[in-house]
């Protein structure tokens, strides 16, 4: 195997034995294949007319392969025969043809392989957003157009560096417009999230631990649980769900247990609760709660109960009631000894009050916005980011969003007025609610957000990460700060054009770069 798509690859250059994910190296195996069938039929596509189904079945097969998401060989066998199927059905003759074979790529030129994994990580990134706007009945023809576009080109061993560049640029423009189709997907659907505090106790009685991403499974489960007398509590990057009204109108969905993905061995460990997970996040889990754990939608592991068709959580209700739960409520504080969190700072809260804000700037009162957030890991080096939120001078206002905000999210560091100095956006597509906000302050302002009192401190480590990434260079934004170490596969040469066109630098310690930040 090889796979370097994640920031915690072996070495800090790529698995090859088995993934630090916890992947096989069958299933890494699989996970080629089904990217070699997924070009095939994107490359049929493309001349054919396509149907709706061949959308889902990327959409679907792209997001498989994200770090974290399924490790069920037969499931990943299952989508390659799909894809093959709907080629076929596309055009006969192509069942001569074989799979694109992935090893082309990982064994190119170091630059090609770094641009063409720079898409290919992109849109795997974007497939997992797009999919969550599918189960609510959002799609983008644009979007999954793209996906085929850019299928294709992985798979053109004739395309050089002049022609994959503006495709990466693109990709970010691709995600751009699929995460603003999920924010319309989850505003029309459960309402405009408001600010709510959440609390991190975890009641007597009953319980259900959702993790992943999908508002619309916890919604689900939340009305196949009503007068069950089993609480549900979010995990994860799920906490943002309690800001919209459609979810926390329901009286059980209680509060927030544990804090980001990497933690879940230790957090789920022997609870007396059940887990269900709707997206990717997963890892394996250990003997000591696995009997408890549940999957649906895309995330797999082999063993595990699945949830799929019509969502029918009766298994996972029950296995929650025999747990029984807490004899008394149970304490837990965030990693810094909070015992509550904050969320639901999204671009239609912050805009309703952009006024007021505009005013404080220009006062003095707030002198500096630092957006500081993105994927957790576990990779030493992470605390720079509590670091670097512990450091900032009180006139500072940290927006955050995606799990890597559980590194400093339960602090406690005051308001600027009526605001918190610590904001959650929300999830990790929320990164366009930062985007709106950022270029209305600098239209607001008459500037470019380059010259915004903004700067953005981000950490990655899967997908979803890169495609937002690519959002940003899209747009323009420069002086970004990524870490806690740079993309094993961004070659220097990439490196250098990004350096030099976006000024990108990687994260060194919080004191010296906030000190240049506030420069």
């Amino acid at each position: 195997m090889f796979c370097f798509q994640c920031e915690q690859t072996a070495g800090g250059k790529g698995c090859t034995t088995g993934g630090v994910c916890g992947k096989k190296d069958t299933t890494a195996g699989l996970q080629d294949k089904l990217t070699g069938s997924l070009i095939m039929l994107a490359k049929v596509s493309n001349r054919h007319k396509p149907t709706e189904n061949v959308f889902r079945i990327i959409r679907e097969g792209l997001f498989t392969t994200v770090t974290n998401v399924n490790f069920d060989d037969k499931v990943i066998e299952h989508l390659i025969d799909e894809a093959h199927k709907e080629r076929i059905t596309l055009f006969a003759d192509s069942a001569k043809c074989d799979d694109f074979d992935m090893s082309t790529i990982w064994e190119a030129p170091e630059d090609i392989r770094s641009l063409k994994s720079l898409i290919l990580f992109g849109i795997r990134g974007i497939s997992a957003y797009a999919c969550h706007a599918a189960v609510l009945g959002f799609s983008s023809g644009e979007v999954d157009s793209f996906f085929c576009k850019a299928l294709e080109a992985i798979g053109n061993t004739e395309l050089g560096m002049d022609e994959l560049l503006p495709l990466v640029m693109e990709t970010g423009k691709a995600n751009f417009t699929c995460m603003e189709l999920l924010d319309r997907a989850h505003t029309e659907t459960y309402g405009k999230p408001s600010p709510v505090t959440v609390p991190l106790a975890i009641e007597k009685g009953p319980f259900i631990v959702v993790s992943g991403h999908d508002l619309q499974d916890l919604k689900l489960l939340l009305e196949q649980t009503k007068g069950k007398g089993v609480n549900i509590y979010t995990h994860g990057e799920m906490l943002p769900a309690h800001a919209y009204p459609a979810l926390k109108a329901y009286p059980q969905l209680k509060g927030n247990f544990g804090t980001a993905w990497q933690n879940q061995q230790i957090e789920f460990d022997a609870i007396p609760g059940a887990v269900l997970f709707t997206t990717n996040c997963l890892m394996k889990p250990k003997d000591s709660y696995g009997d408890r754990v549940f999957t649906t939608a895309e995330v797999r592991f082999p063993g595990l109960i699945h949830i799929d068709g019509k969502k029918d959580f009766t298994p996972l209700i029950n296995r929650a009631l025999e747990a029984g739960g807490y004899r008394e409520e149970k304490i837990m504080t965030g990693i810094n000894g909070g015992k509550t969190v904050t969320t639901g700072y999204a671009h239609g809260v912050i805009l309703e009050n952009a006024g007021a804000i505009v005013e404080a700037v220009k006062a003095g009162a707030i002198k500096h916005f630092l957006l500081v957030g993105g994927c957790d890991g576990a990779r030493p080096g992470r605390n720079y980011y509590t670091d670097l939120v512990k450091a900032a001078p009180e006139d500072t206002v940290i927006l955050t969003l995606a799990c890597g905000k559980y590194r400093f999210n339960d602090l406690d560091i005051g308001s600027i007025g009526p605001f918190p100095r610590i904001m959650d956006m929300g999830q990790c597509n929320d990164a366009y609610s930062a985007i709106k906000v950022a270029i209305a302050l600098a239209d607001t302002f008459k500037c470019s957000v380059n010259e915004l009192p903004l700067s953005l401190v981000l950490s990655w480590y899967e997908q979803k990460a890169v495609a937002i990434l690519l959002t940003l260079l899209y747009l323009g934004i420069k002086n970004i700060r990524l870490g806690p170490s740079l993309p094993a596969f961004v070659s220097p040469h990439v490196l250098n054009y990004l350096v030099e066109n976006f000024s990108i630098v990687p994260t060194g310690s919080a004191e010296q770069d906030l000190a240049k930040i506030l420069n």
